[in-house]
Order: C-alpha cells, then structure tokens, then sequence
C-alpha cells in the first residue's frame, strides 16, 4: 500500500483560515489504516519533516486571491506551482519547501496534489468559517477521497 499523508493547514481562531483543519478532521476516521491524516498551523519550511517518508501527499489549505468567489475548490499538483524565490525563510511556502526537498534528496512525496479553498474571511478573531466555505467543506471531502 502507498503511504499517503493527508494534511489540513489552517488557524482554527481566524474564521476561514480553519478550513483546512476541518476538513482533515472530517476525513481522520474514514482514512483510518489507509492514510495519515494530521492537521496543523504549521506552514513554509516548518512543514517539510511532516512529509519525509511519504509517497503521497494530499494538502487542504485556506487560498485568498480575490479572483474566485469564496467556496471555490482549485486543484494543483506540486508541478503546477511556480518556483518563488522568497526573500527569507520566513516567507516559504510550498513551492519553496518541494525545491528544497529536492535539492536535500529528501525521501518525499513523488505524488503532491493541493486543494486549496478560496476563502473570504480569514482576519476575523475567534470567527466561525463563513456560509460560502462552510458549504464547499463536504465537497473537498469528496474530492479527497477520489484521488485516494
């Protein structure tokens, strides 16, 4: 069997930003014994020891572009980001955090798929998830489970 992880990023006290986070717990006991399925706040480099020894990685985060009503699931694979060469570490994200695994020789993912979700509030303290990314949250469930 392959040895996926299945990872949530999200801040569950900034409203939207807890999408992530809930969809992993959603997940969690369904990929029992299938998948590893963690959630976190983590995110850039202090990501990447969560995914050494994986063969396949499957990230659900919160995306704030402006470009797509809010609920809007995208679905990327690590191929599909452009490189970004960000002025320190504290800046990284996953392009970033792929290019370095790579040049380490790092035993990760060869499979990384993203669903990212458009969300439109992600400032409000202590907020619950807005109607539009409430909505969308079963259907990334879905989404997830069909790439298993």
């Amino acid at each position: 069997m392959t040895k996926t992880l299945v990872l949530g990023l999200g801040n569950e006290i900034l409203a939207d930003d807890a999408v992530g986070v809930l969809v992993a717990r959603q997940l969690k006991d369904e990929f029992a014994g299938r998948a590893d399925v963690i959630s976190c706040a983590l995110h850039g480099l202090a990501l990447l020891e969560l995914f050494i020894g994986y063969e396949r990685a499957i990230l659900i985060d919160a995306i704030q572009t402006g470009k797509n009503p809010p609920g809007t699931i995208m679905e990327l694979r690590g191929e599909d980001l452009d490189k970004v060469y960000a002025p320190s570490p504290h800046y990284a994200g996953v392009p970033e955090m792929l290019e370095l695994a790579e040049q380490l020789e790092l035993d990760f993912p060869k499979e990384f798929r993203i669903f990212a979700v458009e969300v439109g509030d992600m400032r409000t303290i202590g907020g619950p998830v807005t109607a539009a990314v409430a909505a969308a949250i079963p259907a990334v469930c879905e989404r997830v489970k069909a790439v298993m």
